[in-house]
């Protein structure tokens, strides 16, 4: 049970720690209606976050709702993926960062669709138009940022340098996402690399950027608590006003 329990608290902490990111772009958009596409996405990833984070509750049976599982751990409890707590940077920094985690999260709710546990296949299924829209949307900026104009692709092509290192963390599986996958809970990691792989090459292509090895050397850490500097400033933001006033309501 436990292991289900860490497992969804990975997936909201990913969700969570991305729309995080995303609000903190309100009002800051290169475009109005990027502006409003960003906080849509963000507002989504929070939604998928409550689902989450209120299964992983009932399981775990520790009186933890999700407003203390968001605002009452610290940076070592959370389990998100290093890749998500990297800065916003410009604007190619945060498409490539988002169009790398929509890959992979788009082919992972497709495969928790079927998942043994009915609760998480409901979930899945709830989020999946979501996420569909969500890769759709980054997919298409790649292709228009790398694709553009020189300093667009410049920008876009050092963006891809810089994060690919953190792309593949969300592949490397321990004990607990074995022990998923042995429960028919969640998708094997060598499918959903082959599916991430096929379609970053294919977006990355028509954007004529240039796509790093996919043997490269990748972080780490992220998963098992172990987090950049980046993350304390999120949390610290994020989790501010529950900390400051604890059980404070509007």
């Amino acid at each position: 049970m436990q292991n289900k329990v860490n497992y969804l608290l990975r997936l909201g902490d990913n969700a969570l720690i991305l729309s995080q990111q995303l609000s903190q772009l309100c009002g800051k958009g290169p475009a109005l209606e990027e502006d409003m596409a960003l906080t849509n996405v963000a507002l989504d990833l929070l939604g998928q976050t409550r689902l989450w984070y209120e299964y992983a509750g009932e399981l775990e049976g520790a009186g933890r709702d999700e407003d203390k599982l968001a605002y009452h751990r610290d940076a070592h409890d959370f389990k998100n993926c290093l890749l998500l707590e990297q800065p916003n940077g410009n604007y190619a920094d945060t498409m490539v960062r988002q169009f790398f985690f929509d890959a992979w999260h788009y082919f992972l709710i497709v495969g928790l669709t079927r998942s043994s546990d009915t609760r998480i296949a409901a979930i899945a299924e709830k989020s999946l138009k979501e996420v569909t829209y969500h890769l759709r949307r980054s997919g298409d900026l790649i292709v228009r940022l790398g694709d553009g104009t020189d300093v667009s692709h410049a920008k876009t092509q050092a963006a891809v340098n810089e994060l690919w290192m953190y792309s593949g963390e969300v592949f490397a599986y321990d004990a607990i996402d074995e022990a998923m996958v042995a429960d028919g809970v969640a998708p094997a990691a060598a499918d959903l690399r082959a599916q991430w792989l096929a379609h970053v090459a294919e977006i990355l292509g028509e954007a004529t950027l240039t796509m790093q090895p996919a043997d490269a050397w990748m972080q780490s850490g992220g998963k098992q608590g172990r987090h950049s500097e980046h993350l304390g400033y999120i949390l610290a933001e994020m989790q501010f006003l529950q900390r400051a006033y604890p059980g404070a309501t509007w």
